[in-house]
C-alpha cells in the first residue's frame, strides 16, 4: 500500500461497512448498489499500487473481475437456481486463477509443505469434514460444491506452498488472504444449507473483503519484490 493507492483502500474499506449494515438491516437497495463496487475499487487499488502489466497482474485483475461477477450473481436474497450456480462458477474461477498464480512463482528453497506435510493433512480433513456436514442438505448440488471445495482447499495448500520459499511478507499475506476465504466460503456454505450462523452477513463480507485485500496486498508485495530483482 502507497501514497497512490492508500485512499482507494480507505473507500473500500467504508463502503465494506456500508454494505454489512444494509445487509444486517435488510436495505436491499443499499446493499445492491454497494457491493458491486467493492471489486472494482479493489482492482484500483491494485492498477495503482502497481502500474507494470505483466502475467502475474493479469491474472490477478482476471481473479478480481470473476468475483465481481460472482458478487453481482449473488445479489439477489433468494439467490438459488441458476444464478447461485453462476456465482459459484465465478468464484470457482477465482480460485483455480490464484492456484495458477502461486504455482507460477519461481520460488528458492525447499517447500514449507515437505517440511509439514501434516498440514496437507489437517487441510484435507477440513474440507472433508465440511463436506460430511453440508452433504444431507445440498441435494442436486453435492457435485458442483463437492468440486468448489476441493477446489478451495487447493487455493489454501498452493498459498501455504510459498511460505520459506518467496519474501515472507508476500506468503504471510496470501496465506492469510487463502485462509480467510476458505472461512468465508465455509460460513456461507453452513448458513445456507446447514443451519442460520449468528452474524452470517456480517462475518460473511467481513472475511471476503479481508481476504480479497491480503491476497491483493500479497501481490503487491510480490510484484514489488520482481521489480527489485529485475523479473518480470
Amino acid at each position: 500500500m502507497n501514497h497512490k493507492n492508500r485512499w482507494i483502500f480507505l473507500l473500500l474499506a467504508i463502503l465494506t461497512v456500508v454494505n454489512i449494515y444494509a445487509n444486517t438491516s435488510g436495505l436491499s437497495i443499499l446493499r445492491y448498489f454497494t457491493k458491486p463496487l467493492l471489486m472494482p475499487l479493489l482492482i484500483a487499488a491494485y492498477v495503482k499500487g502497481h502500474e507494470r502489466k505483466n502475467f502475474f497482474s493479469r491474472l490477478m485483475i482476471s481473479g478480481l473481475l470473476f468475483s465481481w461477477l460472482g458478487d453481482i450473481f449473488l445479489l439477489p436474497e433468494d439467490g438459488d437456481g441458476i444464478y447461485f450456480i453462476l456465482g459459484l462458477s465465478c468464484f470457482l474461477t477465482t480460485h483455480i486463477i490464484y492456484i495458477i498464480y502461486f504455482a507460477k512463482i519461481r520460488p528458492e528453497g525447499k517447500s514449507f509443505l515437505r517440511q509439514y506435510p501434516f498440514l496437507l493433512v489437517f487441510i484435507g480433513i477440513y474440507g472433508a469434514g465440511l463436506l460430511y456436514l453440508l452433504w444431507p442438505t445440498l441435494g442436486a448440488l453435492k457435485i458442483p460444491v463437492g468440486v468448489y471445495a476441493i477446489i478451495i482447499c487447493s487455493m489454501l495448500i498452493m498459498a501455504l506452498w510459498q511460505y520459506k520459499r518467496i519474501p515472507r511478507p508476500a506468503s504471510i499475506l496470501f496465506i492469510t488472504g487463502a485462509a480467510m476465504f476458505v472461512t468465508s466460503d465455509s460460513i456461507l456454505a453452513i448458513n445456507k444449507f446447514r443451519q442460520a450462523t449468528p452474524f452470517a452477513g456480517i462475518l460473511i463480507m467481513a472475511t471476503y473483503v479481508a481476504a480479497q485485500v491480503l491476497i491483493v496486498l500479497g501481490s503487491l508485495s510480490h510484484q514489488q519484490q520482481q521489480a527489485l530483482s529485475g523479473q518480470q
